[in-house]
């Protein structure tokens, strides 16, 4: 089963090299693909908010997803985040936006779909009705699905316990990735309402404030864009916890933190350039692919402190 081969897993939520004038950096693209390749990861998150999908464009998206899947090797799954394309607030347009992206994944070989809340939907007519036609829609693709909680400071949509509830219970429905950037409340009663109506359902962490935490709390796997700047790092921390090296877990813990706080803090949009600064840093990338078309400019002092973070 999927979940099985995700239960304890680590995925990094990867970025995209662009070149200062927007383009794709393929050969950047390139050699990032093979640096993860030799990560011990157990797979990738592509077309998230860090890695623009609903903003490449097919071309782009499709470069994106073939990289990796003749990348990465075998035995390592492909998560293709999928959300509306369209800026039209009209629902059936948005969801078959969202639609024909999770077609086009599974038709070049993602193992299975992370669904991007629709910002869009928020307020809309029908009430939660247009938010379950939305993964209706893209379940249609036939590929196992990821539902996520994300904060909507971040790009997300509050959903009811009664709409997450009737979220999980789809067959079609393997876990929750849960994202609320700095609200453990909100962690912790979402948790509690997956161990209550579906306790078969993974719970994967996104938290990359309180990542340490969140496992205590009871994720199963990871999905957060830290790890696609310092997967080694982020991989020994994740299995510290799961083999029970409670030392290690703990010592480890401040510097994953420390981390975090040198990159995701406002503006949230500026991730995943800061992300792409420490691939510079450690030598993955040229400077000139660590540009970020969508998300503010990255300074040369916060440059500077990224590296100093790395140190």
């Amino acid at each position: 089963m999927i979940a099985d081969a995700f239960r304890q897993g680590l995925f990094p939520a990867v970025p995209v090299p662009h070149e200062a004038g927007g383009r794709i950096d393929a050969e950047a693209h390139e050699r990032y693909v093979e640096w993860m390749a030799s990560q011990p990861i157990q797979g990738v998150a592509v077309w998230t908010d860090l890695g623009r999908g609903t903003k490449l464009g097919e071309a782009g998206r499709s470069f994106v997803i073939r990289a990796w899947r003749d990348g990465l090797g075998g035995g390592r799954s492909i998560l293709a985040a999928v959300g509306p394309t369209t800026e039209e607030r009209r629902p059936d347009l948005l969801i078959e936006s969202a639609a024909e992206m999770a077609r086009s994944a599974a038709e070049q070989g993602a193992d299975c779909l992370l669904v991007l809340p629709p910002t869009l939907l928020r307020g809309a007519r029908g009430g939660e009705s247009p938010i379950l036609e939305y993964h209706a829609a893209i379940a249609e693709a036939g590929l196992p699905m990821v539902v996520q909680y994300l904060n909507e400071a971040a790009g997300g949509v509050s959903y009811s316990p009664h709409v997450l509830a009737q979220l999980l219970a789809r067959d079609d429905v393997f876990g929750i990735r849960i994202a609320t950037l700095d609200s453990v409340m909100t962690y912790q009663q979402i948790v509690a309402l997956v161990r209550r109506v579906a306790p078969t359902k993974l719970i994967i962490s996104g938290e990359e404030r309180f990542l340490g935490y969140s496992m205590m709390c009871g994720a199963d796997a990871a999905i957060v864009g830290l790890a696609a700047a310092c997967p080694s790092l982020l991989a020994e921390f994740v299995a510290s916890f799961w083999q029970g090296e409670a030392a290690r877990f703990l010592a480890l813990n401040s510097v994953v933190d420390d981390f975090a706080q040198q990159t995701v803090l406002p503006p949230t949009q500026g991730l995943a350039g800061r992300l792409l600064c420490c691939l510079v840093h450690q030598g993955v990338l040229q400077a000139t692919a660590a540009h970020d078309p969508w998300g503010p400019r990255i300074g040369p002092r916060e440059f500077e402190q990224i590296g100093e973070c790395l140190a």
